[in-house]
């Protein structure tokens, strides 16, 4: 094991702050000058930036992080968490993107507004704000462990580093700087998990050796996580992706509805090898130190590196950390401003900005606030998914099935989601059923029973208008 000096430990640091200093430069040069450029990018993006975009917001911190730690418990399967959002970014592309764009919204709460109306556009604000603000719970976690196990710093510093930053860039960048910023910290992510997986694959001599000293199912299908698991993850992601922030906002800056179909379609094919590869890296950190806290499974292997390689992958990791809180951050802001404050105040364009800017600080440090709380990371993120899984499913019934249109039902079917799904969380999936499945049905069912009452109550009531006569 490599454990760094203090020169080491220098030179990984000067390698990060250079490309602090260098990102952050380069975001004031790109950063968005009008509130269209903030929230959109004036739709003006070009398909495989979307892409790029896409598939950072499904792979940052805590899926690098995240599912590392998962495989090194419950095998390759944990991969699943990464590879369904291949899946679901196609499906998203064959079936939503079109109607999203051309609701002419960048809000997923203003496009299902124009199918249900305000209360429930309310209802969908709200809960997709509750559901991001947890997921950057997350990944100020998964930042966290990945900087202080590199840098040797305590977690509340790491994470401290990690809101400054992370606010700064989207603060001032907007979506069109953190667009283009993101370019540079995904190729910086897929170089460092290349690394990590090289170096891992090394060190165990090749995947045989696991496959004959591991358990079985460190290499089945479902691993330890179980089958019904993870059809679930592939549910709750690909409904994710449907309803997220984010992803909404990021298609609305392309050109074309054309444009933004292919951006999924890059998506998809950035996803795939990546999960792949973070989970072989977990399945390597459990073969080599099997009584290693698990959180550590990624982060591991930079203490068995060169220092110059070790202050590659550390900025890579570093990079991922950013671009997550940064996109995820972006979405809550937008929402915020564009479901409560600009419908109340009615702002001028430069106080709109100016308030989007302020909120935007707020937002980016608030998670701080509950890091401390969720040490799980990998079920954190699927429970977040759960919770917008909920919005995908009403969002689906609005665009393509006129019956369901109450936004009574609507309404009710999201809240009284969010609140079971939240409880069956809390309680560790009760009965073995995954809390995706209860934010799967929950609101159909709710919507159902709600039409099925509108339909009874109806046939009771008499028909009191008179009768024309001939």
């Amino acid at each position: 094991m490599n454990d760094f000096n203090s020169v080491d430990t220098a030179i990984i640091v000067a390698m990060i702050v250079v490309y602090i200093l260098g990102t952050s430069w380069l975001t004031i040069r790109l950063r968005s000058k009008t509130n269209e450029q903030f929230m959109t990018a004036a739709r003006a993006m070009p398909p495989v930036v979307v892409g790029v975009l896409l598939m950072s917001e499904f792979i940052g911190a805590k899926s690098t992080v995240g599912t590392a730690q998962e495989a090194f418990s419950a095998g390759l399967a944990a991969g699943w968490s990464v590879v369904g959002a291949s899946i679901g970014f196609v499906l998203f592309g064959l079936f939503f993107v079109r109607k999203i764009y051309s609701s002419g919204e960048y809000t997923i709460s203003a496009a299902i507004n124009q199918k249900y109306g305000k209360s429930t556009m309310v209802a969908v604000s709200l809960i997709m704000i509750y559901a991001l603000f947890l997921v950057n719970v997350g990944n100020y976690i998964s930042g966290a462990a990945a900087l202080s196990t590199v840098l040797k710093l305590n977690q509340p510093l790491a994470m401290a580093i990690i809101g400054v930053v992370s606010t700064f860039y989207f603060t001032f960048g907007g979506l069109k700087g953190v667009a283009y910023v993101t370019l540079l910290h995904s190729a910086m992510k897929i170089i460092g998990i290349g690394l990590i997986l090289g170096v891992a694959l090394t060190m165990t001599g090749g995947i045989k050796p696991m496959v004959d000293n591991l358990p079985d199912y460190y290499f089945s299908f479902d691993g330890k996580i179980g089958f019904t698991t993870v059809v679930a993850w592939v549910i709750g992601t690909t409904g994710a992706i449907f309803s997220t922030q984010f992803i909404i906002q990021a298609i609305s800056s392309n050109r074309t509805a054309n444009g933004a179909r292919r951006s999924t379609l890059v998506a998809a094919v950035l996803c795939f090898p990546i999960g792949i590869a973070l989970g072989l890296i977990g399945v390597a950190a459990r073969y080599l130190f099997p009584t290693m806290k698990s959180i550590y499974a990624l982060p591991v292997f930079l203490q068995h590196m060169p220092s110059l390689m070790a202050g590659v992958v550390a900025t890579s990791l570093v990079a991922s950390v950013f671009v997550s809180v940064s996109t995820v951050a972006l979405a809550i802001a937008s929402l915020i401003i564009r479901d409560f404050y600009e419908p109340y105040f009615n702002p001028t364009p430069e106080r709109k900005f100016k308030v989007t800017r302020l909120l935007s600080v707020v937002i980016g440090l608030a998670p701080l606030v509950c890091v401390f709380l969720v040490p799980e990371i990998l079920k954190l993120s699927f429970f977040t998914r759960a919770i917008r899984l909920s919005i995908s499913v009403v969002a689906l019934v609005g665009f393509y099935s006129p019956f369901f249109k109450s936004t009574r039902g609507a309404t009710f079917g999201l809240l009284g989601s969010a609140v079971l799904t939240t409880l069956w969380y809390a309680f560790d999936n009760p009965y073995g059923i995954d809390n995706m499945y209860i934010a799967l049905v929950s609101p159909l069912v709710v919507m159902i029973i709600e039409r099925i009452c509108v339909h009874l109550v109806g046939a009771a009531v008499p028909d009191t208008k008179p009768s024309s006569s001939v």
